[in-house]
């Protein structure tokens, strides 16, 4: 079979979210025929049926399954590689780094400025994202490297390096009962029918069923525990996003959370290489600074 091209798997994927030629070729701005000949076109190099058709629209196949599973995922390292390709070609380079904002800022810190220091290495551009937004950042090229946290992010198609291991803490409304205590276990935070978790958005923007509230920042996050509406579970280093109104208290059996620098299994870059030498270098000096 000969190697599939991006314009048909875009054809393809476009109308498999669709299930219907008429609404995928608007999409597309084209019509109809030229569309439903390069879907035959590629039925036929496969040497299967992607689609099952009927008079309302079209049907998946099994094998229509399979390839619209990994074809968004195919079109989007594509995309990537043409955006790290772009930058890599300018002029001025630099690097591209993906934190959560508030997150990791001693250690992000650190680590800029080894990096600035290195008369070898690229400028740092930071990017700020949401939860989870770190791993859509390198995934689709807008990032080369990101610091994530291995509790909480996805890092399936990443190669990783730990920088520093840590416990967590609850944020708490400083008038909620518990914002008194000492310590916590996950136990006295399970189900509190005052503090509901919040939710955060599914990748496809939907939400898990729950009581708790839809949160989309770190911003509303925060206002919604000072008004007594949730509670948080964070790195103790994510304390910068505390206010006046809050109170951290250790969780003492809460998982560890480890901050890592991640970036693209398949890149072979040596100004990424250098970059997470770097961010290494700064992880050990921060840490022997902190126990001085």
């Amino acid at each position: 079979m000969d190697d599939l091209e991006t314009r048909e798997l875009r054809y393809f994927v476009t109308v498999a979210e669709e299930l219907h030629f008429g609404r995928a070729a608007a999409r597309l701005g084209m019509s109809q025929p030229p569309l439903s000949r390069a879907i035959r076109q590629l039925e036929q190099r496969i040497g299967t049926e992607l689609f099952e058709r009927n008079p309302r629209g079209v049907t998946l196949t099994a094998a229509g399954t399979v390839l619209f599973g990994d074809a968004g995922p195919a079109l989007a390292a594509v995309a990537a590689a043409g955006r790290r390709a772009q930058r890599a070609g300018r002029r001025t380079r630099h690097l591209v780094l993906a934190v959560k904002a508030g997150a990791d800022h001693e250690l992000l810190q650190a680590f800029l400025d080894v990096q600035d220091a290195d008369p070898d290495a690229l400028p740092i551009e930071v990017v700020f994202g949401e939860v989870h937004e770190q791993a859509a950042f390198l995934r689709d090229g807008t990032a080369d490297i990101a610091l994530m946290h291995r509790t909480y992010d996805d890092l399936t198609g990443f190669d990783a390096e730990d920088l520093r291991t840590e416990q967590q803490v609850a944020i708490l409304p400083r008038t909620h009962p518990l914002a008194a205590r000492p310590a916590l276990s996950t136990a006295d935070l399970r189900d509190l029918p005052d503090l509901p978790a919040a939710r955060w958005p599914r990748v496809d923007g939907t939400y898990p069923d729950g009581p708790g509230p839809e949160v989309r920042s770190q911003a509303q996050l925060a206002q919604l525990v000072a008004l007594g509406r949730t509670v948080i579970v964070i790195p103790r280093s994510s304390r910068t996003l505390q206010w006046p109104e809050h109170v951290a208290v250790p969780v003492l059996d809460a998982a560890l959370a480890t901050t890592v620098i991640a970036w693209p299994a398949a890149s072979t870059s040596p100004d990424v290489a250098r970059a997470v030498r770097n961010a290494v270098s700064a992880a050990e000096t921060f840490a022997t600074s902190r126990t001085a």
